[in-house]
């Protein structure tokens, strides 16, 4: 296991076995790679790839004005710096935006992409609530402690006080000018991906309970992604990768194998 920063200052972490195509995974707004580790730790035989997006964690962000181009492109230098051809992509939540945006570009990188808590063409009142929460933000300058409660089940919380704490953590550890920037391109995401270019198998999954990233959406997605499957993980919320770890774990599994 290796963990590093490239040329263009991504913070990553690799664990790479040999014979393995790596599965890489995008991490949501406002977090780190290190929400991952349910999944590096079940995937420890083979290759992943872990990394903090453009401005989180130990990544910096060094423009003004960003899209999510510069998100493609930062994981297409890391993958040519580390010398990976072919990847198996995840993304959660922003990370899942920046892996349809990433799809478009450079499709003949990929083995599967997985969308893990996805959003799609949100409705007016649904769009409302996000916006709110993007002005609550930048009124008091954090994410509300109050989005772990849309992330997990209030029973899961009240099982796992240190998994509310690791969170919370990395939720106030942000800078927040970076955050915000990042943050206006998940507000603001106007679903205009050419998916006639997702041509890869793809594996569609959100949580059962997931009021930001619904099942509804997934649903849509999955019928206008050409070679698509669908998976609702049961009582899952926004955070299903952590709480329904087994779950999402298995099923990653399952779909990699068959792809690789």
């Amino acid at each position: 296991m290796t963990t590093g920063t490239a040329a263009s200052g991504t913070f990553y972490f690799y664990n790479k076995k040999e014979q393995s195509i790596p599965i890489v995974f995008i991490h949501g707004v406002g977090l780190t790679y290190e929400i991952w580790q349910p999944q590096l730790d079940f995937f420890k035989d083979r290759s992943t790839l872990s990394y903090d997006i453009l401005g989180h964690g130990k990544t910096p962000l060094n423009k003004q004005d960003i899209s999510f181009d510069d998100f493609s492109d930062q994981l297409i230098n890391l993958i040519d710096e580390l010398k990976i051809d072919k990847i198996h992509l995840i993304g959660f939540s922003i990370g899942s935006l920046i892996a349809r945006n990433f799809t478009e570009k450079f499709n003949d990188r990929l083995q599967s992409l997985t969308l893990l808590g996805s959003v799609y063409k949100r409705s007016e009142q649904q769009q409302k609530i996000v916006n709110e929460r993007f002005d609550q933000a930048k009124q008091e300058l954090k994410l509300s402690k109050q989005a772990l409660k849309r992330w997990f089940t209030d029973k899961y919380l009240e099982n796992n006080p240190n998994t509310y704490e690791k969170i919370s953590s990395i939720l106030s550890s942000n800078n927040m000018s970076n955050f915000l920037k990042v943050y206006a391109l998940f507000v603001n995401h106007k679903n205009d991906e050419d998916f006639e270019k997702i041509k890869i198998n793809t594996l569609v999954m959100t949580g059962e309970n997931d009021i930001g990233s619904t099942i509804e959406m997934s649903q849509e997605l999955n019928k206008i992604i050409l070679n698509s499957e669908l998976k609702i993980v049961k009582d899952g919320k926004h955070l299903c990768g952590i709480e329904c770890a087994d779950d999402v774990n298995l099923t990653i599994k399952n779909f990699v194998d068959k792809n690789d």
